[in-house]
């Protein structure tokens, strides 16, 4: 039920943006677009403490509140846990098997806010529907795998070329915690944003 209710809120916030879309100042940054993430990942809880590299991909929506803020929603999937970039480039797998892995679906909203025509800081909050993998936090751990709801959040801060495509550096935290298996991961990262 949850999952529906989950479902039905995002399909409802991305049909009303075209709506306040139109009431948008002149030279706002509105519209949708798509941004992508990439760096390294940390998890500071127990024996599933490490470090790894992550990735996350989110589209959206933004419609202007004034000419330099915009808010709207988003959607994304993210890995978190397991992929090592260094072994594109030698003989080992690029998924790790055995570590830790955290991976899952985000649904929230984020905000963007121009202080100059190019440079801007971001923010982004809501739900995290998780899947993970790892050792569990008892006396005697066992390997263990669950599924969850979390929530995440982010900050950044960035330089758009153009209104169509910026690059910027972030911080996004995800809670992933259930019955002794705490897969909480941080992530700092590279981001580009394209907008349509």
């Amino acid at each position: 039920m949850r999952k529906t209710a989950i479902v039905l809120a995002t399909a409802a916030v991305f049909a009303a943006a075209p709506v306040f879309a139109q009431d948008t100042p002149p030279g706002a940054d509105s519209g949708a677009f798509i941004n992508g993430s990439i760096g390294p990942t940390n998890i500071k809880h127990g024996i599933n403490s490490g470090n790894d590299t992550g990735y996350a991909v989110n589209g959206g929506y933004r419609w202007a509140v004034t000419p330099n803020f915009a808010v709207g929603p988003e959607i994304g999937y993210n890995d978190l846990g397991n992929v090592r970039i260094k072994n594109v480039f030698n003989s080992q797998p690029v998924i790790s098997p055995g570590h830790a892995s955290l991976h899952g679906w985000t649904v929230g909203g984020n905000a963007k806010y121009n202080f100059t025509p190019n440079w801007y800081a971001s923010a982004r909050a809501g739900l995290y529907e998780w899947s993970g993998h790892g050792m569990s936090n008892d006396i005697n751990p066992v390997d263990t795998h669950r599924n969850s709801q979390g929530w995440y959040g982010g900050v950044g801060v960035g330089y758009d070329f153009s209104r169509h495509f910026g690059v910027g550096i972030g911080y996004d935290y995800y809670h992933a915690d259930k019955s002794n298996l705490n897969l909480t991961t941080d992530m700092v990262s590279a981001q580009a944003e394209y907008r349509f």
